[in-house]
C-alpha cells in the first residue's frame, strides 16, 4: 500500500481552517495533524497552497445523445478535464428512453464509461416514461445499484419531459424507496408556444432561445414542482436553478418549513443574457435556462449565502462549433449546452473567494461537500477527514492565469470564458490517493475512474 503526506498546506473544509499534514494510506486518509512524524513513499509540499476537498459536480452531460448528435466531451475527455480543474467526481445523467426501461438505459451508459473514465463518476436515472414497469424498477436502483436520484423534465415535451400526473407517481414511488428527485423545472408547454410564435414572426436569432424562455417558465414551474413535492413528503432537488422568481418559490417553501436542495452552475453566476445579442456568436452560450439577468447573478450569490442555494455545478454539455452550426438559421435546432467541466472550481474561486462575494468554506460547501451530502456520498467523498477518501485538491490562491481554448482540455474547440484572467489555481489533485494532476499533467489513465455506488438519501 503507498503512502503519501501532505505537508504544512492551509486545510479548508465546509467548517474547518487550519494548517496540518495529511497522511494518506491507500486510497484513504489515515491522519491529520501537526508535524506529523511519520515515514511516507511520496511527500508533497503544500506550503502556502490551500489543500481542500476535490470537487463535485453533479450535473454533467458526456457523450450525451441531442438533436441528433452527441455532447463532444466523453467520459475519458470529460473527466480528465474535469480533474485538470480540481474536480474528482461528476454525476452524470442517464436518461431513459420512452418505451423502454431504466435498465436499458443504464447498460448503455455503463457501456460509455466503464473501462474509459479517468476521474470518479456516479449516476443520476432520468425518468422519461413513468408507468408501472418503470414503478417496479426504482427500489432495485436504489437498493442494488447506488443510484438514489431520479432526475425528471418538465419540458422537452415528446422527447424527456412527463406530465404532473407521472410525477406524483414517481416522486410517492422514490420516497417510499428513500430516494430523491431531481427537476428541470420550466414550463416546457410556454416555452414550445413561444418558440414556435418567434419562427412563425421570422425571428430566428440565437436571442429567441432567451426570449423564448422567460422567467416566468422557470419560477411557475419551480413552485409547481416544490407544491408537488410537498404534498408527497419526498425529498427534492432543483437543478441549475438561474433566476429570482425561481429562488423566490424557494424562499416561500421555507416558509411552511420546507426542506429542499437547489443547484445553480458557474455560469449563471458570471455570465448574463448580454452575450445572446453578438449575432450567432451568442449560440457559444445556447443553453436550458438561458443565461438571465444582472439581478438574477445577484440573487443567486445571495442565496448562496443565505443557505438557499447549496450547490454550485455546471450542466457541462459540450458541443464543437460546426455542431452548434446547425442552427446557424433557426435558434431551436442550436444543440443547448455550454463547456465548463474544467473551469467551475477555478472561476468560482476567483469570482467568487477572490471578490470576496463567498468565504472559503462556503467556496468548500457549494463545490463539493454539499453534492456529496444531497447525493448518500458523504463522508466518503467531499471532505478531508480520516477514512474519507484521499481527493484532495492544493490550490495556489495567489497565481493569476488566463483560461482559453488554447490551453483546456475539454474536447470542444471554443471556450465560454475565452481570456478570462483568474487568480487562484488549481496545481496538483489526489484522486484516491494518487497525484493525478500535478502542474497540468495528468498522471492517471483511462480507467482509474471508479463508479461510486451511492447512499440512501430519503
Amino acid at each position: 500500500m503507498s503512502t503519501t503526506l501532505i505537508k504544512g498546506g492551509r486545510v479548508i473544509t465546509a467548517t474547518d481552517d487550519y494548517v496540518a499534514d495529511i497522511f494518506i494510506e491507500g486510497e484513504t486518509i489515515s491522519a491529520i495533524g501537526k508535524n506529523l512524524n511519520v515515514k511516507a513513499d511520496k511527500e508533497i509540499d503544500a506550503a502556502g497552497l490551500l489543500v481542500m476537498p476535490g470537487g463535485i459536480d453533479p450535473h454533467v452531460h458526456l457523450s450525451m445523445p441531442f438533436m441528433g448528435t452527441f455532447s463532444s466531451d466523453t467520459y475519458e475527455t470529460g473527466t480528465r478535464a474535469a480533474l485538470h480543474g480540481g474536480t474528482t467526481t461528476i454525476i452524470d445523467f442517464v436518461l431513459q428512453t420512452q418505451g423502454k426501461s431504466l435498465q436499458h438505459a443504464l447498460d448503455d451508459w455503463n457501456s460509455r464509461a466503464k473501462g474509459t473514465a479517468v476521474g470518479d463518476y456516479s449516476f443520476h436515472m432520468a425518468v422519461t416514461d413513468f408507468n408501472e414497469d418503470t414503478k417496479k424498477e426504482i427500489q432495485h436502483f436504489v437498493e442494488k445499484e447506488g443510484i438514489t436520484s431520479f432526475k425528471t423534465f418538465m419540458a422537452y415535451k415528446g422527447a424527456l419531459m412527463i406530465d404532473d400526473r407521472q410525477m406524483i407517481g414517481l416522486m410517492q414511488e422514490v420516497k417510499k424507496q428513500g430516494g430523491m428527485v431531481t427537476v428541470h423545472a420550466t414550463n416546457g408547454d410556454m416555452i414550445d408556444y413561444l418558440i414556435a410564435k418567434h419562427k412563425s414572426e421570422g425571428k430566428l436569432a440565437p436571442i429567441y432561445h432567451y426570449l423564448s424562455q422567460p422567467e416566468v417558465t422557470e419560477a411557475e414551474a419551480s413552485s409547481r414542482f416544490v407544491d408537488m413535492l410537498d404534498y408527497t413528503g419526498c425529498k427534492g432537488y432543483i437543478v441549475h436553478l438561474t433566476c429570482e422568481g425561481a429562488l423566490n418559490a424557494v424562499r416561500d417553501a421555507t416558509k411552511r418549513n420546507q426542506n429542499l436542495t437547489v443547484e445553480t452552475c458557474i455560469q449563471y453566476l458570471v455570465l448574463d443574457a448580454s452575450l445572446y445579442e453578438n449575432d450567432f456568436e451568442g449560440a457559444k452560450w445556447v443553453m436550458s435556462p438561458p443565461l438571465r439577468e444582472k439581478k438574477d447573478q445577484a440573487t443567486l450569490w445571495a442565496g448562496i449565502n443565505q443557505g438557499l442555494v447549496n450547490v454550485v455545478a455546471t450542466d457541462h454539455c459540450p458541443f464543437m462549433w460546426e455542431q452548434k452550426l446547425m442552427g446557424k438559421n433557426d435558434f431551436s435546432k442550436i444543440p443547448n449546452g455550454h463547456p465548463a467541466i474544467e473551469n467551475r472550481m477555478e472561476l468560482l474561486f476567483s469570482e467568487g473567494v477572490n471578490k470576496g462575494k463567498i468565504s472559503l468554506n462556503k467556496y468548500v460547501e457549494v463545490a463539493s461537500t454539499n453534492a456529496a451530502k444531497a447525493f448518500g456520498m458523504f463522508p466518503k467523498k467531499g471532505t478531508i477527514a480520516i477514512g474519507s477518501d484521499a481527493d484532495i485538491i492544493l490550490i495556489d490562491p495567489n497565481e493569476k492565469h488566463t483560461l482559453s481554448v488554447k490551453t483546456h482540455h475539454m474536447n470542444v474547440d471554443y471556450s465560454g470564458y475565452e481570456g478570462w484572467e483568474l487568480t487562484g489555481k488549481v496545481k496538483t489533485v489526489l484522486l484516491r490517493g494518487t497525484v493525478a494532476i500535478d502542474n497540468n499533467e495528468c498522471f492517471v489513465d483511462k480507467g482509474f475512474g471508479q463508479f461510486v455506488k451511492r447512499n440512501k438519501v430519503g
